[in-house]
C-alpha cells in the first residue's frame, strides 16, 4: 500500500514539513515575549506571520535544493540531519542579511534564533521518527523496492550483500541474469541469460535494474541500457572499474563529452581550501600563543637534559609529494638512524625528559609552525618520512593519495587509535576516507575526538 502510494506518501512529507515550520514561528514568538523575561512587543504577531509565509517557501525550497525529499534509502540520517540545521541556517542567515540592510524592520532577533532551533528540531525529530516507521514497515515486507541484478561477478556478490546487511533499505532482489550461476550462499533466483533480459523486465513488477556486469560481459550494456528504457525502469550502472573507485566520483563535462574522475577531492574546490587555510593559520596563532609557556619549559628541559639541537628536525613527504622539514622537540639522543629509524615505547635512545614529553604529546607542539608556513594543516594525514613513502608505495594500494591533500596534525586515522605500529593499510584507508568525505564539520569532530578521547597530537612513534 505505501509503494503504491509513493507520490502522495512524498507530498505529506512536503506538506508536514512546512505544518511543522509555519508553526515554529508563533512558537518562538510566544516563547520569547510571553515565557522569557523582558519581553517587548515592538512588531505584532500579524507581522511574523506574514514573515512566516516567506520563511516556510523559502526553507522548503532550500531544502529540495540540498536534497533533502530524495529517497531515504541512499541518504543516511547522519548526513541527512546535518543538511537540515545547515538549510535552516541558510535561510537565518540571508534574512538576517535582508533585516540589516533594511533597518525599516525591527524583528525580535532573539524570536528568529529560536524559530531557527525549534523548526530545525521539529524537522530532525520528525525525520526520526520517520524513519523509524519505515523500518518497522521494511522489515515486515511493506515499502519494498523490487530489484533486477544483471551479473553474477565480485560486483554483484558485493551489491547483494551489501543489500542483504541492511535489510532497513527495503531492497529486494527478486533475482539476477547472468551468463554464469552465482557463487553465494545466499541468493536470489536464477532468471536465465542477458538474452531473457526483455521478457523478464516485461513479466517481473520492477522498480529498478542494477547492472553489475564483468569485463567480459560489459557488450551488453547497450543491450541493457535500450531495454531498460524501452520499459521505463530505472537502471544502475556498477561500473566495471568500481573497485578502484571511490564511492563519491565525480563528473566533469567537455564539449558534451562526459568525464569520470574516479576520486572526488573536496580540497580540490578553491572555496573549501580557502576556508581550510583560514582555519588552520587562526587556529595556530591561537595555539602557539597559549601554549608558549609549555613550549618554552619543554625547550629548556631538551636543552638541560641531553647534548643536541633543541629541535628535531625530519624530513617528510608532504602534499603534491613535496618534501618539508617537520619540527619537533627533540626527545632522543641525536643517532645515525634519525632518518629512518622506527621507535618503540621501550626504545633506548630515549632521554628521559623525551619520554616524558612523548608520553604528554609535548614534543609535536613545533608542528603548529609547519601548520602556519602552510606545510602541514591542523587535521590531515599524517606525513611520513621518504624512505617510508617509497617503501610503502609500492606495498599498499593508493598509498600515495595521501599526498594529495596537506599532511595534518591529527587525522580520522589516529582518532580511531591507527598510531604508531599499528595496519599501514587501515590507516590509509582511513585517511582516503577523510579525504573524499572532508568538510569543515568532519574537521571540528576530529579536533574535538583528538581532545576528548586524549590522543592531542600523539600520531606516530616515527622518530
Amino acid at each position: 500500500m505505501i509503494k503504491e502510494n509513493q507520490q502522495l506518501f512524498n507530498r505529506l512529507h512536503v506538506i508536514s514539513d512546512g505544518f511543522l515550520i509555519f508553526l515554529s514561528l508563533p512558537l518562538a514568538f510566544w516563547i520569547r515575549f510571553y515565557i522569557l523575561p523582558n519581553g517587548v512587543i515592538t512588531v505584532p504577531l500579524v507581522q511574523y506571520i506574514r514573515l512566516d509565509f516567506l520563511l516556510t517557501a523559502a526553507q522548503l525550497f532550500i531544502y529540495a535544493s540540498f536534497g533533502l525529499y530524495q529517497s531515504f534509502r541512499r541518504i543516511p540520517l547522519r548526513r541527512e540531519l546535518p543538511r537540515i540545521w545547515l538549510a535552516g541556517g541558510l535561510v537565518m542567515a540571508i534574512l538576517l542579511s535582508v533585516l540589516f540592510v533594511n533597518h525599516g524592520m525591527h524583528y525580535s532577533r532573539w524570536t528568529l534564533a529560536l524559530f531557527f532551533v525549534i523548526s530545525s528540531g521539529a524537522l530532525s525529530c520528525k525525520r526520526i521518527a520517520l524513519r523509524k516507521a519505515l523500518r518497522y514497515f521494511r522489515q515486515r515486507g511493506y515499502n519494498l523496492k523490487h530489484i533486477l541484478i544483471l551479473g553474477s561477478g565480485q560486483a554483484a556478490q558485493d551489491y547483494l550483500r551489501a543489500v542483504y546487511a541492511d535489510r532497513e533499505l527495503g531492497y529486494h532482489p527478486i533475482g539476477y541474469i547472468s551468463a554464469n550461476r552465482m557463487k553465494l550462499a545466499r541468493m536470489p533466483a536464477y532468471l536465465g541469460g542477458f538474452e531473457k533480459l526483455e521478457a523478464v523486465i516485461d513479466v517481473q513488477n520492477l522498480d529498478e535494474v542494477i547492472c553489475a556486469v564483468e569485463p567480459e560481459e560489459d557488450h551488453w550494456t547497450p543491450q541493457v541500457i535500450m531495454a531498460c528504457e524501452k520499459a521505463g525502469i530505472k537502471l544502475s550502472i556498477i561500473p566495471t572499474y568500481a573497485r578502484y573507485m571511490s564511492s563519491k566520483p565525480q563528473f566533469d563535462e567537455l564539449d558534451g563529452i562526459p568525464l569520470l574522475n574516479i576520486r572526488r577531492i573536496p580540497l580540490d574546490n578553491l572555496a573549501n581550501a580557502f576556508c581550510k587555510r583560514v582555519i588552520d593559520i587562526v587556529g595556530s596563532l591561537v595555539l602557539i600563543i597559549l601554549t608558549s609557556p609549555i613550549m618554552l619549559a619543554c625547550a629548556i628541559g631538551v636543552k638541560l637534559t641531553s647534548p643536541g639541537p633543541v629541535i628535531f628536525r625530519q624530513k617528510r613527504v608532504g602534499q603534491d609529494k613535496h618534501t618539508f622539514y617537520m619540527y619537533k622537540f627533540r626527545s632522543m639522543r641525536v643517532n645515525k638512524r634519525q632518518d629512518t629509524g622506527w621507535s618503540s615505547d621501550q626504545d633506548s635512545r630515549k632521554t628521559r625528559f623525551g619520554a616524558f614529553m612523548r608520553k604528554c604529546s609535548l614534543d609535536e607542539f613545533p608542528q603548529f609552525f609547519n601548520v602556519l608556513r602552510g606545510d602541514m594543516s591542523l587535521v590531515g594525514p599524517r606525513p611520513e618520512v621518504p624512505y617510508y613513502v617509497e617503501q610503502f608505495k609500492e606495498d599498499i594500494p593508493l598509498y600515495m593519495v595521501k599526498h594529495q591533500v596537506r599532511p595534518g596534525i591529527t587525522g580520522w586515522a589516529q582518532v580511531n587509535g591507527l598510531r604508531g605500529d599499528t595496519s599501514i593499510k587501515e590507516r590509509i584507508e582511513h585517511d582516503i576516507y577523510y579525504i573524499e568525505h572532508w568538510s569543515l564539520l568532519f574537521d571540528l569532530k576530529i579536533l574535538f575526538l583528538t581532545v576528548f578521547k586524549g590522543k592531542f597530537l600523539n600520531s606516530e612513534h616515527l622518530i
